[in-house]
């Protein structure tokens, strides 16, 4: 019998053997932010020939950083060090973008340039955070917020990350506009308190995050991009007052620019850890984005057959599943058993524990 999520699927000029996907998990382990030879081993242990595969949260600027170890590209180093971990996935036959990101004022002064104040829409301070993996409690300082002349300047930070990530081999990025950084704290209203054009209505809080798609997609090209959103997450306060039309207008602009793919992150996944049941769907998303759609949170072996065999979904992104299983595309196939993930391991700086040490069928 035909498995849905092992059917080939075509990703703009892309051709995919599965629709199993890699989602981009951040596991700091790219030591002053550089990434690190243990990353070529990561990664290729997760390359199917003709699979998708989406990098950790990469930084496009020294603003761009808030948790420890987290990898950039926005230095020379950075780009050259990434060009083996992008190699190892090509001879496995491969597709890999890497995500391009902003924390925002999701960040402290310790990872400024200066010691200076993160940037953001906003000067409101994001409020404490507890881990859900050891209970500790994440203090922020109060963000500067952007001037308007000063928000090109952070679009082209994007432009010329994505010049570097191909540079740096890959065959695209992701733009990371999800789950309460930069691009979502000008997008939701609950963050976006600003008067000028980046605030206030649903097409001036969207603008930022289109003005970088835009220049992205200049620099590189429209099939080498893909977008990241989260309208329903609540994540580091990031809540919106009518998540459902934030959505929908955000992939309706998306079309405007032929990007080759829009990932969403389910509404159930309001908050870390469990499901949570949710009335709200991405259905009206997937019917008015016209490129392929990507989903992603929670979902399992069943769960994502099902929404490509609805035709909810063209790809299905995997992260806890696929770090504690190298091999879930086969795993998927013989309907086998899966490893258990340890989330004590998750961000620890160790280079082999929790991160290349799960077992392979």
């Amino acid at each position: 019998m035909e498995i849905p999520l092992l059917t080939p699927s075509k990703m703009g000029n892309f051709q995919l053997s599965h629709r199993v996907v890699l989602a981009p998990l951040t596991r700091q382990r790219s030591y002053g932010n550089v990434p690190q030879p243990h990353a070529i081993l990561y990664y290729s242990q997760r390359t199917t020939k003709g699979g998708f595969l989406i990098a950790e949260a990469t930084g496009v600027s020294d603003t761009a950083h808030g948790y420890q170890d987290t990898p950039g590209i926005w230095t020379k180093e950075q780009v050259e060090a990434w060009k083996p971990i992008v190699s190892a996935v090509h001879a496995k036959g491969g597709i890999f973008f890497c995500q391009l990101w902003h924390t925002g004022r999701v960040s402290s002064k310790d990872f400024q340039p200066n010691g200076q104040a993160p940037i953001s829409s906003t000067d409101k301070t994001l409020k404490p955070q507890i881990s859900t993996d050891d209970g500790a409690v994440a203090q922020f300082p109060p963000p500067r917020q952007l001037m308007t002349d000063e928000i090109p300047q952070i679009v082209n930070d994007f432009r010329i990350a994505a010049r570097n990530a191909v540079e740096a081999g890959f065959d695209g990025v992701e733009i990371h506009g999800a789950h309460g950084y930069l691009i979502d704290q000008f997008r939701k209203d609950q963050i976006n308190d600003r008067t000028d054009q980046y605030g206030g209505s649903l097409e001036n809080r969207c603008r930022f995050a289109l003005e970088v798609v835009e220049a992205v997609v200049n620099e590189i090209g429209s099939d080498r991009v893909g977008v990241r959103l989260s309208p329903f997450a609540n994540y580091l306060d990031s809540g919106d007052s009518n998540p459902s039309a934030l959505g929908l207008y955000m992939v309706e602009s998306l079309n405007k620019y032929g990007i080759a793919y829009c990932h969403m992150v389910e509404p159930r996944m309001k908050t870390v850890g469990e499901k949570v049941e949710c009335p709200e769907s991405l259905v009206p998303m997937r019917e008015a984005f016209k490129g392929t759609f990507v989903v992603a949170g929670g979902y399992d072996r069943g769960d994502g057959n099902k929404a490509v065999d609805e035709d909810r979904a063209d790809l299905v992104a995997y992260g806890r599943l696929f770090i504690a299983n190298p091999d879930l595309p086969r795993r998927f196939e013989l309907n086998a058993p899966l490893n258990k993930y340890n989330r004590d391991t998750f961000y620890t700086s160790d280079p082999h524990v929790g991160y290349t040490d799960y077992s392979f069928l």
